[in-house]
């Protein structure tokens, strides 16, 4: 039995949250931490989260699909304020729930102080498929973006599978993605990391986090990951990634691990 199969097994033994129930979260002095782990480590640290988690449920789904669409300017802007460290940052994206077939545009800006701020609209899912925006995404845009609509083009895609887990004192959120697959719009190059998983801890800073506590005592440390970043850094060799190339080499080699 590989990895991904050892975690599809475990998933039922969690106690279901349904969305509704989440809306009781209250982060007021949130904090958001990011690791990359390898999928045999997540396999651990899911049957050792049973009894402090729950697992969000969505019309009897736990494992849930996504797609995104990435949108930069031609010369990568975005990107490259990522690459060259601003702390000042902005992504724009159309978002998939795959199975529910619901479209999401987005535009999350990040601040200097590495606040995200994030707001969407839901959108007719031809849109994202024809790469077209509608003129409510383009007023969208104008209300909440820092580049026009003609400035944007389509720049990478991406795919992956998505476990939430929240704590029963309702005070963190935990996202787990596996399984991520990238595309390249421009060169149509592709790359897996099936052999890792990027979890984000958003938690109340002020509280306990059993998962915190658990990360630490299996030796895992924070790692910043960017999908759209990493994506692109992944599928283009010749796009400046000086900044990145210690991190894509130790994602490379953790992805490569057998699972």
């Amino acid at each position: 039995m590989n990895a991904y199969q050892e975690i599809e097994k475990i998933i039922p033994d969690f106690e279901p949250i349904t969305l509704e129930e989440m809306k009781d979260i209250r982060l007021m002095n949130r904090t958001d931490m990011k690791y990359v782990v390898a999928i045999s480590s997540l396999v651990e640290l899911l049957r050792l989260s049973l009894q402090d988690y729950r697992l969000q449920e969505v019309d009897g789904e736990r494992n849930i699909a996504y797609h995104t669409v990435y949108y930069d300017t031609p010369d990568q802007k975005m990107y490259l304020a990522h690459q060259n460290g601003r702390k000042t940052r902005e992504k724009i994206r159309f978002r998939t729930y795959v199975s529910s077939n619901l479209s999401f545009f987005e535009v999350k800006n990040k601040n200097n102080h590495g606040r995200t701020n994030k707001k969407r609209i839901k959108i007719a899912e031809e849109e994202k498929n024809n790469f077209l925006f509608s003129d409510e995404t383009r007023e969208f845009l104008k209300k909440h973006a820092w580049y026009s609509p003609e400035e944007l083009t389509p720049q990478i895609e991406n795919r992956f599978k998505r476990l939430t887990l929240v704590n029963r004192g309702l005070t963190e959120r935990l996202t787990i993605d596996t399984d991520l697959h990238f595309h390249n719009l421009h060169n149509d190059l592709e790359r897996d990391l099936k052999g890792l998983a990027v979890i984000e801890l958003k938690r109340d800073g002020r509280t306990a986090s059993p998962m915190h506590d658990l990360l630490m005592r299996m030796h895992i440390h924070t790692s910043g990951f960017s999908k759209y970043a990493m994506g692109y850094a992944l599928t283009d060799s010749h796009i400046k990634q000086n900044l990145f190339k210690e991190r894509l080499r130790k994602l490379i080699k953790l992805s490569d691990k057998p699972y």
